[in-house]
């Protein structure tokens, strides 16, 4: 089945609200497309201007965290409900910095994922390996891992609608990116973890994408692989190379 690219952009920690709706407006023409889904995950206080600068654009915004719990004594945190109530439809789970500066472990996020789902969101369930993991070889089963326990008891419908992010560590924000290979070899493997947890259907249906140094250079020949659906992208979110990887195939 021909699943839809998407083009995800991780703002991270960048860009105040003034600066968001600026950025919004510079990329509006040139992220314009009918035939790849475009999110901007951006942070918690950019998502109502920025909600509101894409209305009446092929733009979906995400959330780039948030927490377990509905509401209470949690503070500096940002809930399922809020991030609704602000407009965006998409969170990212997982990410590599999050787990690592963080200390957010598999428990944890596939606590994430459930609050997430229950609510409504759709979770970017983040997954990747340490440089160390990679040269020992260890890599598809660290992935594995975090696959099955990210998603343990998530339903097979609920993971047909998701999208999964694999991010190899050692590729984020330094400039290297996997080969085109080895990041077709860990999607592809991602996907046939899913088949063998849940059905050949659900792994056909879930959107798995590449993230580490996506550039608009690279973009084209990482998305035209089998198992690669789009990206994750960082810093390139953040200018207008960002069309580029958008309209990766004109």
């Amino acid at each position: 089945m021909a699943r839809r690219k998407v083009a995800a952009g991780n703002w991270k920690m960048n860009k105040t609200p003034s600066e968001a709706v600026k950025l919004c407006a510079e990329l509006k023409d040139l992220v314009a497309s009918d035939s790849v889904d475009v999110i901007y995950c951006v942070p918690a206080i950019d998502i109502v201007p920025v909600v509101d600068a894409v209305k009446g654009t092929n733009v979906k915004v995400g959330a780039e965290n948030m927490y377990i719990e509905d509401s209470g004594a949690y503070t500096g945190e940002i809930s399922a409900d809020m991030i609704l109530d602000a407009g965006a439809e998409y969170v990212i789970i997982g990410h590599s910095e999050r787990r690592e500066y963080f200390c957010e472990d598999d428990d944890f996020l596939n606590k994430k994922v459930k609050k997430a789902l229950e609510k409504g969101l759709k979770p970017i369930l983040c997954c990747g390996e340490t440089l160390e993991q990679r040269e020992k070889g260890v890599t598809l089963d660290w992935i594995n891992l975090q696959i099955k326990s990210d998603l343990q008891g998530v339903s097979a419908s609920d993971v047909a609608g998701m999208i999964i992010a694999y991010e190899p560590i050692w590729a984020i924000g330094t400039g290297k990116t996997a080969t085109t290979e080895q990041a077709q070899e860990v999607c592809g493997a991602i996907r046939k973890t899913i088949a063998a947890v849940y059905d050949q259907a659900t792994a056909d249906s879930v959107r798995i994408l590449y993230g580490g140094s996506v550039k608009g250079s690279n973009a084209k020949e990482l998305f035209s692989q089998p198992d690669i659906d789009g990206g994750l992208v960082g810093g390139a979110s953040l200018k207008p190379e960002f069309g580029d990887i958008v309209n990766y195939d004109k």
